[in-house]
């Protein structure tokens, strides 16, 4: 008996998924095991991985297309079977939900002659009859008070106007960061690094290894965050309803800009991988980011963040935190300015870093003392490599 095959639900938070690419078409032949499609979450694009054999008869959902966890996906039967009868279903349940949220329009033969022959576009005409049924009396009410002009102006506004629904993904950041910024009580600590050293010791490390293997700033700056916090395990540390969680582990979130939005992979037991063993990892995580290739697990369980715009000349600016974390570190741009040095004023390189901090936490002195530990290992960059 052919069976129906409905959206997963991928993720703890997925509500609905799109579609991105069918790897079967109707006809084919599917044994379990196999992966049927790839289907986008509002975390992820993961593979859709089937648990029954046959031939694929039904595709409900186009590539590209969109639909709620649950909904019709595929159907699968033997080879030639009759599934008019689950199709006629499938049909009338999408109508009667049609007619539920008031999208069915009755309208009779005369009134919808008339409508055409005038031009008024039948969804603005409020029908007065049975059901809401639209006669010829409501048109011609309408018609006294339609203005060609008018209505001809108000389509030029939609079609200039450019709408798009919301993403999966969109959506999940707009939820976790109003959550976060009005649970969270925020407070900012701004401090400025001298990164003269730091550029050196990039400089050294990338003249050692090949063009795959080159050190970022970004890198150097992941792995001071994480033996910084070893120092500080009251900033690496999570606020729950009825307590504080502090971690044992130290796991680095890295945001990274995605085509939809945002996505924050995980470099897990952060401080105890060498800084070459981070920037593989970060490398390919964030390529696998914007290929919509990573794992749900991959994103998971950080314990701080890191949020870098550096690289678009951004000088300062502050993040919100990624909860449950208690903090987040967002930094800037390294700027070429004048700096004192030996009571001498010399031109120089530095770098504002911010840490967003959650006072329910992380008290201020907590935050100063761990952004003054962060700020001595940058600016001695050779420490992080001992």
């Amino acid at each position: 008996m052919a069976e129906i095959i409905s959206m997963p639900q991928l993720s703890d938070t997925m509500e609905e998924g799109t579609v991105v690419k069918w790897n079967k078409k109707v006809g084919d032949k599917v044994s379990e095991g196999d992966i049927l499609a790839e289907i986008e979450t509002d975390k992820a694009t993961q593979d859709f991985e089937i648990d029954v054999s046959g031939i694929l008869l039904f595709i409900g959902v186009k590539e590209g297309e969109k639909t709620r966890v649950n909904e019709t996906l595929a159907i699968i039967g033997k080879e030639g079977e009759d599934i008019s009868f689950l199709l006629s279903e499938l049909k009338k349940e999408k109508k009667s939900e049609e007619e539920e949220k008031g999208k069915r329009r009755f309208i009779s033969p005369v009134a919808k002659k008339m409508a055409k022959k005038i031009g008024i576009p039948i969804n603005k005409i409020k029908g007065s009859g049975e059901r809401g049924r639209i006669i010829k009396r409501d048109v011609e009410t309408y018609d006294k008070n339609f203005n060609p002009t008018k209505e001809k102006e108000e389509e030029m506004k939609i079609k200039i106007e450019s709408r798009y629904p919301h993403s999966s993904m969109r959506k999940k950041i707009a939820t976790h960061l109003t959550n976060s910024k009005f649970t969270a009580p925020h407070y900012y600590l701004v401090i400025e690094i001298n990164v003269e050293k730091m550029i050196q010791l990039r400089k050294s490390l990338n003249e050692k290894l090949s063009t795959e293997e080159r050190i970022s700033f970004n890198d150097i700056i992941i792995k001071a965050v994480s033996i910084s916090l070893k120092d500080h395990p009251n900033v690496n540390a999570s606020w729950k309803k009825e307590e504080i969680i502090y971690h044992p582990y130290i796991h680095i979130g890295v945001a990274v800009s995605v085509k939809d939005g945002l996505i924050v992979p995980v470099i897990k037991n952060t401080d105890q991988k060498s800084l070459l063993q981070i920037s593989k990892e970060i490398k390919d995580k964030v390529f696998r980011s914007k290929s919509k290739k990573i794992q749900p697990e991959e994103i998971e369980n950080s314990t701080f963040t890191v949020s870098n715009l550096g690289m678009y000349g951004i000088e300062f600016f502050t993040s919100i935190i990624n909860i449950p974390n208690s903090s987040i570190l967002s930094v800037g741009a390294i700027m070429e300015k004048p700096i004192v040095k030996n009571s001498k004023i010399e031109i120089g390189h530095v770098m504002k870093i911010t840490l967003s901090c959650d006072h329910r936490i992380i008290d201020g002195t907590t935050g100063s003392s761990y952004l003054q530990t962060l700020k001595k290992m940058l600016e001695d960059p050779i420490t992080i490599l001992v």
